[in-house]
Protein backbone atom coordinates (compact mmCIF):
# COMPACT_ATOMS: atom_id res chain seq x y z
CA UNK A 1 0.00 0.00 0.00
CA UNK A 2 1.52 3.63 -1.19
CA UNK A 3 0.41 6.90 0.27
CA UNK A 4 0.26 8.70 3.79
CA UNK A 5 -0.27 5.00 5.75
CA UNK A 6 1.03 1.66 5.29
CA UNK A 7 -1.91 -0.13 7.44
CA UNK A 8 -5.14 0.63 8.26
CA UNK A 9 -4.65 -0.01 11.81
CA UNK A 10 -1.72 2.30 13.36
CA UNK A 11 -3.54 3.35 16.09
CA UNK A 12 -6.60 4.58 18.29
CA UNK A 13 -6.72 8.16 18.57
CA UNK A 14 -9.46 9.03 21.08
CA UNK A 15 -7.43 11.73 21.79
CA UNK A 16 -4.47 14.23 20.29
CA UNK A 17 -1.55 14.42 21.53
CA UNK A 18 -1.01 10.97 22.93
CA UNK A 19 -0.37 10.83 26.54
CA UNK A 20 3.17 9.46 25.28
CA UNK A 21 4.43 12.41 24.03
CA UNK A 22 3.80 14.17 27.51
CA UNK A 23 6.61 14.86 29.56
CA UNK A 24 7.54 16.04 33.19
CA UNK A 25 7.20 19.74 33.28
CA UNK A 26 10.08 22.37 34.52
CA UNK A 27 8.67 24.08 36.37
CA UNK A 28 5.45 22.74 36.96
CA UNK A 29 2.83 25.65 36.74
CA UNK A 30 0.61 25.95 39.57
CA UNK A 31 -3.37 24.70 38.69
CA UNK A 32 -4.82 28.05 39.22
CA UNK A 33 -2.34 29.96 36.62
CA UNK A 34 -2.84 26.69 34.29
CA UNK A 35 -6.92 27.29 34.84
CA UNK A 36 -6.68 30.92 34.61
CA UNK A 37 -8.51 32.69 31.78
CA UNK A 38 -9.99 29.25 30.70
CA UNK A 39 -13.45 29.12 29.53
CA UNK A 40 -15.61 27.24 32.21
CA UNK A 41 -18.69 27.06 31.45
CA UNK A 42 -18.93 23.61 30.13
CA UNK A 43 -16.10 21.50 31.15
CA UNK A 44 -16.36 17.57 31.21
CA UNK A 45 -15.18 15.84 35.07
CA UNK A 46 -13.30 12.76 34.53
CA UNK A 47 -12.58 10.55 37.27
CA UNK A 48 -10.36 8.06 37.02
CA UNK A 49 -10.24 4.48 39.09
CA UNK A 50 -7.04 2.23 38.30
CA UNK A 51 -8.63 -1.20 39.47
CA UNK A 52 -9.52 -4.29 37.30
CA UNK A 53 -10.27 -7.82 39.21
CA UNK A 54 -8.46 -8.87 36.14
CA UNK A 55 -6.22 -7.84 33.13
CA UNK A 56 -7.31 -8.43 29.72
CA UNK A 57 -4.93 -10.13 27.32
CA UNK A 58 -5.64 -6.56 24.70
CA UNK A 59 -5.41 -4.28 27.67
CA UNK A 60 -2.94 -1.27 27.59
CA UNK A 61 -5.18 0.88 30.32
CA UNK A 62 -3.66 2.13 33.19
CA UNK A 63 -4.86 -0.11 35.47
CA UNK A 64 -3.87 -2.85 38.22
CA UNK A 65 -5.73 -5.78 39.80
CA UNK A 66 -6.02 -7.09 43.05
CA UNK A 67 -6.41 -3.95 44.80
CA UNK A 68 -7.07 -4.78 49.01
CA UNK A 69 -9.58 -2.58 50.60
CA UNK A 70 -6.71 -1.10 52.08
CA UNK A 71 -5.42 0.63 48.76
CA UNK A 72 -9.07 1.69 47.37
CA UNK A 73 -9.38 3.48 50.37
CA UNK A 74 -6.36 5.30 50.53
CA UNK A 75 -7.19 5.98 47.05
CA UNK A 76 -10.83 8.07 47.37
CA UNK A 77 -8.63 9.64 50.08
CA UNK A 78 -6.70 10.98 47.73
CA UNK A 79 -8.73 11.48 44.91
CA UNK A 80 -10.87 13.73 47.44
CA UNK A 81 -7.59 15.72 48.41
CA UNK A 82 -7.05 16.22 44.37
CA UNK A 83 -10.45 17.54 43.98
CA UNK A 84 -9.80 20.02 46.68
CA UNK A 85 -6.73 21.26 44.41
CA UNK A 86 -9.06 21.54 41.25
CA UNK A 87 -11.95 23.01 43.16
CA UNK A 88 -9.33 25.87 44.18
CA UNK A 89 -8.02 26.54 40.82
CA UNK A 90 -11.57 26.08 39.01
CA UNK A 91 -13.23 28.88 40.99
CA UNK A 92 -16.82 29.66 39.87
CA UNK A 93 -16.79 26.59 37.02
CA UNK A 94 -19.69 24.44 35.42
CA UNK A 95 -20.07 21.27 34.34
CA UNK A 96 -21.21 19.59 30.78
CA UNK A 97 -21.23 16.39 31.34
CA UNK A 98 -18.86 13.70 33.75
CA UNK A 99 -17.53 10.02 33.23
CA UNK A 100 -15.95 7.45 35.52
CA UNK A 101 -13.93 5.37 34.22
CA UNK A 102 -10.67 3.11 34.29
CA UNK A 103 -10.18 0.47 35.20
CA UNK A 104 -13.36 -0.49 36.51
CA UNK A 105 -14.57 1.86 38.57
CA UNK A 106 -16.90 -0.37 39.41
CA UNK A 107 -14.32 -2.36 41.11
CA UNK A 108 -15.35 -0.37 44.11
CA UNK A 109 -17.33 -2.22 46.15
CA UNK A 110 -21.22 -0.01 46.89
CA UNK A 111 -20.09 1.82 49.76
CA UNK A 112 -16.58 2.93 48.37
CA UNK A 113 -18.68 4.10 44.99
CA UNK A 114 -21.26 6.18 47.28
CA UNK A 115 -17.85 7.92 48.44
CA UNK A 116 -16.73 8.60 44.31
CA UNK A 117 -20.19 9.77 43.89
CA UNK A 118 -19.72 12.14 47.13
CA UNK A 119 -16.31 13.08 45.84
CA UNK A 120 -17.98 14.25 42.03
CA UNK A 121 -20.90 15.87 43.68
CA UNK A 122 -18.65 18.44 45.32
CA UNK A 123 -18.35 20.06 41.74
CA UNK A 124 -21.13 22.51 41.38
CA UNK A 125 -23.97 21.74 39.11
CA UNK A 126 -23.11 17.74 38.63
CA UNK A 127 -26.09 16.11 39.46
CA UNK A 128 -28.16 17.97 36.68
CA UNK A 129 -25.62 16.45 33.84
CA UNK A 130 -25.06 13.36 31.74
CA UNK A 131 -22.77 11.09 34.09
CA UNK A 132 -21.40 8.12 32.43
CA UNK A 133 -20.27 4.60 34.56
CA UNK A 134 -17.92 2.04 32.97
CA UNK A 135 -18.39 -1.86 34.38
CA UNK A 136 -17.77 -5.50 33.50
CA UNK A 137 -19.60 -8.45 34.03
CA UNK A 138 -18.34 -9.57 36.71
CA UNK A 139 -18.95 -5.90 39.10
CA UNK A 140 -22.12 -4.63 37.79
CA UNK A 141 -24.01 -6.51 40.54
CA UNK A 142 -27.20 -5.30 41.66
CA UNK A 143 -25.99 -3.24 44.34
CA UNK A 144 -23.39 -1.19 42.60
CA UNK A 145 -25.73 -0.45 39.78
CA UNK A 146 -28.42 0.72 42.35
CA UNK A 147 -25.87 3.26 43.97
CA UNK A 148 -25.24 4.62 40.23
CA UNK A 149 -28.40 4.96 38.97
CA UNK A 150 -29.62 6.64 42.76
CA UNK A 151 -26.52 8.76 42.08
CA UNK A 152 -27.44 9.92 38.59
CA UNK A 153 -25.59 7.85 36.51
CA UNK A 154 -27.66 8.02 33.42
CA UNK A 155 -25.32 5.87 30.86
CA UNK A 156 -23.01 2.81 31.73
CA UNK A 157 -21.10 0.87 29.02
CA UNK A 158 -20.14 -2.90 29.54
CA UNK A 159 -16.95 -4.34 28.40
CA UNK A 160 -18.30 -7.37 26.88
CA UNK A 161 -16.18 -8.22 23.84
CA UNK A 162 -17.21 -11.12 22.70
CA UNK A 163 -20.54 -13.56 23.30
CA UNK A 164 -18.89 -15.95 22.61
CA UNK A 165 -17.23 -17.49 25.82
CA UNK A 166 -14.18 -19.53 23.37
CA UNK A 167 -13.52 -15.92 21.92
CA UNK A 168 -13.35 -14.79 25.06
CA UNK A 169 -10.66 -16.85 26.21
CA UNK A 170 -8.59 -16.20 23.32
CA UNK A 171 -8.86 -12.43 24.27
CA UNK A 172 -7.46 -13.10 27.76
CA UNK A 173 -10.61 -12.14 29.17
CA UNK A 174 -12.31 -15.32 30.91
CA UNK A 175 -16.04 -14.77 31.08
CA UNK A 176 -19.05 -16.82 30.94
CA UNK A 177 -21.68 -16.09 28.37
CA UNK A 178 -24.53 -16.83 31.27
CA UNK A 179 -22.44 -14.18 33.43
CA UNK A 180 -22.29 -11.75 30.13
CA UNK A 181 -26.37 -11.75 30.04
CA UNK A 182 -27.14 -11.79 33.72
CA UNK A 183 -24.99 -8.44 34.04
CA UNK A 184 -26.76 -7.03 31.09
CA UNK A 185 -30.07 -8.11 32.64
CA UNK A 186 -29.24 -6.18 35.76
CA UNK A 187 -28.71 -3.53 34.10
CA UNK A 188 -31.46 -3.04 32.59
CA UNK A 189 -33.89 -3.77 35.25
CA UNK A 190 -31.74 -0.69 37.12
CA UNK A 191 -33.02 1.45 34.48
CA UNK A 192 -30.59 3.75 33.05
CA UNK A 193 -31.31 6.02 30.10
CA UNK A 194 -28.12 4.72 27.94
CA UNK A 195 -26.58 1.50 27.63
CA UNK A 196 -23.43 0.51 25.26
CA UNK A 197 -22.00 -2.49 24.75
CA UNK A 198 -18.11 -2.88 23.70
CA UNK A 199 -17.42 -5.58 21.37
CA UNK A 200 -13.71 -6.39 19.68
CA UNK A 201 -13.37 -7.86 16.50
CA UNK A 202 -9.89 -9.70 15.18
CA UNK A 203 -9.86 -12.11 17.76
CA UNK A 204 -7.74 -15.32 17.15
CA UNK A 205 -10.43 -17.91 15.89
CA UNK A 206 -13.44 -15.04 15.13
CA UNK A 207 -15.06 -15.46 11.77
CA UNK A 208 -17.69 -13.42 9.93
CA UNK A 209 -20.11 -15.88 11.11
CA UNK A 210 -19.12 -15.70 14.87
CA UNK A 211 -18.74 -12.19 14.50
CA UNK A 212 -22.77 -11.79 13.59
CA UNK A 213 -23.46 -13.70 16.32
CA UNK A 214 -21.85 -11.78 18.87
CA UNK A 215 -23.53 -9.20 17.34
CA UNK A 216 -26.97 -10.41 17.10
CA UNK A 217 -26.46 -11.49 20.75
CA UNK A 218 -25.73 -7.46 21.80
CA UNK A 219 -28.56 -6.17 19.80
CA UNK A 220 -31.09 -8.70 21.91
CA UNK A 221 -30.89 -5.80 24.02
CA UNK A 222 -31.34 -3.22 21.76
CA UNK A 223 -28.54 -1.25 23.49
CA UNK A 224 -28.93 2.62 22.93
CA UNK A 225 -24.94 2.73 22.13
CA UNK A 226 -22.61 -0.02 20.46
CA UNK A 227 -18.68 0.20 20.39
CA UNK A 228 -16.94 -2.08 17.86
CA UNK A 229 -13.46 -1.94 18.21
CA UNK A 230 -10.56 -3.59 16.25
CA UNK A 231 -8.32 -6.05 18.58
CA UNK A 232 -4.59 -4.42 18.74
CA UNK A 233 -1.29 -5.92 19.64
CA UNK A 234 -0.14 -3.73 22.42
CA UNK A 235 3.38 -3.37 23.85
CA UNK A 236 3.94 -5.08 27.63
CA UNK A 237 0.02 -7.13 27.02
CA UNK A 238 -0.94 -10.64 26.88
CA UNK A 239 -1.58 -10.51 23.19
CA UNK A 240 1.46 -8.22 22.54
CA UNK A 241 3.29 -10.85 20.74
CA UNK A 242 0.62 -11.79 18.02
CA UNK A 243 1.91 -11.46 14.54
CA UNK A 244 0.69 -8.19 12.58
CA UNK A 245 -1.11 -10.29 9.75
CA UNK A 246 -4.69 -9.47 10.57
CA UNK A 247 -5.64 -6.40 8.54
CA UNK A 248 -7.28 -7.97 6.05
CA UNK A 249 -9.88 -10.00 8.54
CA UNK A 250 -9.91 -6.68 10.42
CA UNK A 251 -11.42 -4.82 7.82
CA UNK A 252 -13.59 -7.43 6.64
CA UNK A 253 -15.51 -7.58 10.59
CA UNK A 254 -15.39 -3.64 10.90
CA UNK A 255 -17.73 -3.54 7.16
CA UNK A 256 -19.78 -6.34 8.15
CA UNK A 257 -20.52 -5.21 11.68
CA UNK A 258 -21.08 -1.38 10.38
CA UNK A 259 -23.56 -2.80 7.73
CA UNK A 260 -25.37 -5.02 9.86
CA UNK A 261 -25.65 -2.32 12.16
CA UNK A 262 -26.45 -0.08 9.79
CA UNK A 263 -29.27 -1.99 8.61
CA UNK A 264 -30.64 -2.16 12.09
CA UNK A 265 -31.41 0.78 12.31
CA UNK A 266 -28.25 2.78 14.33
CA UNK A 267 -26.81 5.62 12.95
CA UNK A 268 -22.39 5.73 12.36
CA UNK A 269 -21.21 8.10 14.97
CA UNK A 270 -16.98 7.58 14.54
CA UNK A 271 -15.52 4.24 12.95
CA UNK A 272 -15.97 2.81 16.77
CA UNK A 273 -19.58 4.75 18.08
CA UNK A 274 -23.07 3.78 16.66
CA UNK A 275 -26.06 5.00 18.34
CA UNK A 276 -29.79 4.49 17.80
CA UNK A 277 -31.43 7.58 16.60
CA UNK A 278 -32.41 9.76 19.12
CA UNK A 279 -31.26 8.31 21.73
CA UNK A 280 -27.70 8.97 23.78
CA UNK A 281 -25.47 11.14 26.55
CA UNK A 282 -29.38 13.47 26.67
CA UNK A 283 -27.87 16.67 24.57
CA UNK A 284 -24.74 17.31 26.34
CA UNK A 285 -23.09 20.59 25.33
CA UNK A 286 -19.67 19.52 25.98
CA UNK A 287 -17.17 19.82 22.31
CA UNK A 288 -13.93 17.85 22.81
CA UNK A 289 -11.93 19.95 20.16
CA UNK A 290 -12.68 23.56 22.38
CA UNK A 291 -13.94 22.49 25.77
CA UNK A 292 -11.88 21.76 28.72
CA UNK A 293 -11.78 18.64 30.86
CA UNK A 294 -10.86 18.25 34.51
CA UNK A 295 -9.32 14.66 34.85
CA UNK A 296 -8.96 13.71 38.76
CA UNK A 297 -7.29 9.80 39.66
CA UNK A 298 -4.01 9.18 38.37
CA UNK A 299 -4.38 8.05 35.05
CA UNK A 300 -6.66 11.22 33.65
CA UNK A 301 -5.76 13.80 32.06
CA UNK A 302 -6.60 17.65 32.18
CA UNK A 303 -7.26 19.68 29.26
CA UNK A 304 -6.86 23.35 29.33
CA UNK A 305 -6.35 25.72 25.45
CA UNK A 306 -2.49 24.96 25.71
CA UNK A 307 -2.07 22.73 28.20
CA UNK A 308 -2.82 18.66 28.64
CA UNK A 309 -1.53 17.48 31.62
CA UNK A 310 -1.85 14.08 33.66
CA UNK A 311 0.51 12.20 36.08
CA UNK A 312 3.28 9.53 34.84
CA UNK A 313 1.77 6.78 32.25
CA UNK A 314 2.90 2.97 32.56
CA UNK A 315 1.49 0.10 31.46
CA UNK A 316 3.40 -2.72 32.97
CA UNK A 317 1.89 -4.17 36.00
CA UNK A 318 5.23 -3.14 38.45
CA UNK A 319 5.52 0.79 37.30
CA UNK A 320 1.76 0.98 37.41
CA UNK A 321 1.66 0.29 41.02
CA UNK A 322 4.40 2.30 41.78
CA UNK A 323 2.03 5.07 40.74
CA UNK A 324 -0.79 4.30 42.77
CA UNK A 325 1.18 3.62 45.68
CA UNK A 326 2.96 7.21 45.45
CA UNK A 327 -0.44 8.97 44.15
CA UNK A 328 -1.85 7.68 47.14
CA UNK A 329 0.83 9.40 49.59
CA UNK A 330 0.83 12.62 47.87
CA UNK A 331 -0.59 15.77 49.24
CA UNK A 332 -0.50 18.72 47.35
CA UNK A 333 -2.19 18.12 43.92
CA UNK A 334 -1.64 22.11 43.60
CA UNK A 335 0.52 21.86 40.34
CA UNK A 336 0.79 19.81 37.04
CA UNK A 337 3.01 17.43 36.69
CA UNK A 338 3.84 15.91 33.47
CA UNK A 339 2.03 17.53 30.25
CA UNK A 340 2.00 18.88 26.94
CA UNK A 341 2.15 22.37 25.92
CA UNK A 342 -0.02 23.11 22.46
CA UNK A 343 1.12 25.86 20.04
CA UNK A 344 -1.48 27.21 17.45
CA UNK A 345 -0.47 25.02 14.91
CA UNK A 346 -1.17 22.18 17.64
CA UNK A 347 -4.44 23.62 18.81
CA UNK A 348 -5.92 23.73 15.04
CA UNK A 349 -4.76 19.97 14.40
CA UNK A 350 -5.76 19.16 17.51
CA UNK A 351 -9.28 20.36 16.78
CA UNK A 352 -8.96 18.85 12.68
CA UNK A 353 -8.14 15.35 14.38
CA UNK A 354 -10.98 15.87 16.72
CA UNK A 355 -13.43 16.84 14.35
CA UNK A 356 -12.51 14.75 11.29
CA UNK A 357 -12.26 11.46 13.28
CA UNK A 358 -16.31 11.84 13.59
CA UNK A 359 -18.76 10.77 10.75
CA UNK A 360 -19.86 14.60 10.75
CA UNK A 361 -16.89 15.64 10.26
CA UNK A 362 -15.18 19.31 10.89
CA UNK A 363 -17.45 22.25 10.31
CA UNK A 364 -15.58 25.14 8.13
CA UNK A 365 -17.18 27.96 9.33
CA UNK A 366 -16.72 26.86 13.26
CA UNK A 367 -12.79 26.02 12.13
CA UNK A 368 -12.45 29.39 10.81
CA UNK A 369 -14.73 31.52 13.61
CA UNK A 370 -12.22 30.11 16.07
CA UNK A 371 -9.23 30.64 13.99
CA UNK A 372 -9.46 32.90 11.87
CA UNK A 373 -8.30 30.42 8.67
CA UNK A 374 -9.24 27.74 6.54
CA UNK A 375 -8.51 24.41 8.16
CA UNK A 376 -8.31 23.32 4.27
CA UNK A 377 -5.16 25.84 3.79
CA UNK A 378 -3.77 25.20 6.85
CA UNK A 379 -3.05 21.14 6.55
CA UNK A 380 -2.38 18.67 3.25
CA UNK A 381 -5.21 16.68 2.58
CA UNK A 382 -4.81 16.18 -0.91
CA UNK A 383 -3.61 12.41 -0.31
CA UNK A 384 -6.64 11.98 1.72
CA UNK A 385 -8.68 12.75 -0.93
CA UNK A 386 -6.68 11.30 -3.91
CA UNK A 387 -7.24 8.17 -1.84
CA UNK A 388 -10.97 8.44 -1.59
CA UNK A 389 -10.90 8.51 1.92
CA UNK A 390 -11.78 12.12 2.26
CA UNK A 391 -13.99 14.55 0.77
CA UNK A 392 -14.64 18.62 1.21
CA UNK A 393 -17.58 20.71 0.43
CA UNK A 394 -18.29 24.32 1.11
CA UNK A 395 -19.13 23.52 4.89
CA UNK A 396 -17.19 20.52 5.83
CA UNK A 397 -14.44 18.47 5.55
CA UNK A 398 -15.58 14.99 6.18
CA UNK A 399 -14.03 11.14 5.58
CA UNK A 400 -15.95 8.97 3.48
CA UNK A 401 -17.47 6.22 4.74
CA UNK A 402 -14.35 4.26 3.92
CA UNK A 403 -12.22 6.89 5.12
CA UNK A 404 -14.39 6.25 8.28
CA UNK A 405 -12.54 2.77 8.46
CA UNK A 406 -9.16 4.08 8.15
CA UNK A 407 -9.81 6.00 11.10
CA UNK A 408 -6.69 4.48 13.09
CA UNK A 409 -4.37 5.09 9.88
CA UNK A 410 -5.63 9.08 9.05
CA UNK A 411 -5.71 10.30 12.43
CA UNK A 412 -1.60 8.89 12.96
CA UNK A 413 -1.32 10.64 9.29
CA UNK A 414 -2.39 14.00 10.89
CA UNK A 415 0.09 14.09 14.01
CA UNK A 416 2.62 16.90 14.05
CA UNK A 417 6.17 15.75 13.39
CA UNK A 418 7.20 17.32 17.05
CA UNK A 419 4.42 15.15 18.49
CA UNK A 420 5.30 11.55 16.18
CA UNK A 421 8.98 12.10 17.62
CA UNK A 422 8.53 12.37 21.14
CA UNK A 423 5.96 9.18 20.91
CA UNK A 424 8.85 7.72 19.28
CA UNK A 425 10.96 8.63 21.93
CA UNK A 426 9.18 7.20 24.59
CA UNK A 427 9.99 4.22 26.62
CA UNK A 428 6.95 1.96 27.02
CA UNK A 429 7.60 0.63 30.75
Amino acid sequence: MTGPYESPYESYVYAYPHKTAYRPLDPRPSLREVWAGEERDALFLYLHVPFCEMRCGFCNLFTRTGAPEELTGAYLDALDRQATAALDALGDAAFATAAFGGGTPTYLTAPELERLCDIAARFAGLGSVPLGVETSPATATADRLAVLRDRGATRVSIGVQSFLDEEARAAVRPQKRAEVDAALDRIRAAGFPVLNIDLIYGIAGQTPATWLRSLDAALAWRPEELYLYPLYVRPLTGLGRRPRDWDDQRLELYRIGRDHLLAEGYEQVSMRMFRLPGTGTGGTEYCCQTDGMVGLGCGARSYTTELHYSFEYAVGATPVRAIIDEYVRETDFSTARVGFALDADERRRRHLIQSLLQADGLDRTAYKERFGTDAADDFDLAPFEERGHLHRDASAVRLTPEGLAYSDAIGPALFSRRVQELMAAYEAR
